[in-house]
């Protein structure tokens, strides 16, 4: 008999579980330490167990779920255990993807992430992007600078997210949180809105099209701070990612307002620690007027022999990072190497 799902994601909190993934056929498994096992205890799932987990999931959008395929939300359960949730259905029958949110919104300080990020909530305006594939921090690291910015100035700060993550309190900060497709209808229409709400601070949970991505410039040029996420795994991947989602005939412009608004990329992966845990490693792109010149004239290619020589000015490339997690011996070499932009700069690097 497999326990009820508060009791389930329970268990998996206490075991410092970040995922729990249910689907029929298998025993539910979970994610320690970016490791799958299973959760002890369990049995084998049927497609009524899965449905009956899903029922309890969704709650009073399970038909939603049930027509369209997928859904995402997210909850709260026992405990103050916040949950964000995918149902979808696959094979005729219903799998769920759970991440287990951080109950409080951890201090910047403490995500071991470089120094010169601690200085990106105090800005004034432009845009600064978090990237990195699914499950590497990149809610964790914005929900802290977005927290140091609440206990720290008086402004209003909206976020768009699909769905809401980390709730906050506000403190310093006027905080209007919407959820796509509950409080808005898209991230687009959303956005548009929120320029005539008079934000001084914008989240935007995945830039995810054209529209999206040109009223964040627009909001940005108007004097706004943007922060948002990409799914590209470096930074001069996602000034790519965000000027080829637009026509060629329109590529340079949007060259040339990324070069002004763009203040920041923070590349990052979490990677296992040589003894528990997981740390992050990041590549952080502080956009120095060498860069700016870069992406006006769509070099990113040279971006990052840029990002080497711009240390002084707080850049460090995610190789360097690796390499330094690796002479501290938090991560082994053959993890460094794993992550490694250039494996062989890194293994020559680590070789001591």
């Amino acid at each position: 008999m497999n326990l009820p799902i508060d009791k389930l994601i329970t268990e998996v909190k206490m075991a410092k579980g970040s995922d729990i993934h249910l689907v029929c056929g298998l025993p539910p498994r979970m994610r320690v330490d970016g490791r799958l096992t299973d959760i002890p205890g369990t049995e084998p799932l049927t497609a009524k167990d899965c449905e009956e987990y899903a029922r309890q999931l969704a709650g009073e959008e399970y038909e939603t779920m049930a027509a369209i395929g997928e859904l995402d939300l997210a909850r709260t359960f026992p405990g103050n255990i916040r949950c964000r949730i995918n149902l979808f259905r696959q094979q005729e029958t219903v799998s769920a993807a759970i991440r287990l949110l951080a109950e409080t919104i951890p201090n910047l300080d403490n995500l071991g992430l470089p120094p010169a990020v601690h200085t990106l909530p105090s800005l004034n305006r432009g845009i600064v992007l978090v990237t990195g594939e699914t499950g590497s921090g990149k809610s964790t690291t914005l929900a802290a600078m977005l927290d140091r910015i609440n206990h720290t100035e008086n402004a209003h700060i909206i976020t768009l997210e699909d769905p809401i993550e980390y709730v906050y309190t506000p403190d310093r900060c006027i905080i209007n949180q919407r959820e796509i497709g509950t409080d808005t209808r898209c991230y687009a229409d959303g956005l548009r809105a929120t320029l005539r709400e008079d934000p001084d601070v914008i989240l935007i949970g995945e830039m995810r099209d054209l529209d999206t991505i040109e009223t964040a410039l627009t909001a940005a040029e108007t004097g706004h701070l943007v922060f948002a996420t990409l799914h590209t795994n470096s930074a001069p991947e996602a000034i790519d990612r965000m000027v080829d989602v637009f026509p060629e005939g329109r590529q340079r412009q949007i060259r040339l307002q990324l070069s002004t608004t763009l203040m920041a990329v923070l590349s990052q992966q979490l990677l296992p620690r040589r003894e528990k845990g997981r740390v992050a490693a990041c590549e952080l792109m502080i956009v120095t007027p060498a860069i700016r010149n870069l992406i006006r004239e769509g070099k990113t290619p040279q971006i990052v022999s840029a990002l080497a020589t711009s240390a002084a000015e707080g850049s460090l490339t995610m190789d360097n990072c690796l390499i330094q997690l690796c002479r501290s011996r938090t991560i082994t070499a053959e993890t460094a190497c794993k992550a490694a932009r250039d494996p062989e700069y890194v293994k020559r690097s680590t070789h001591f």
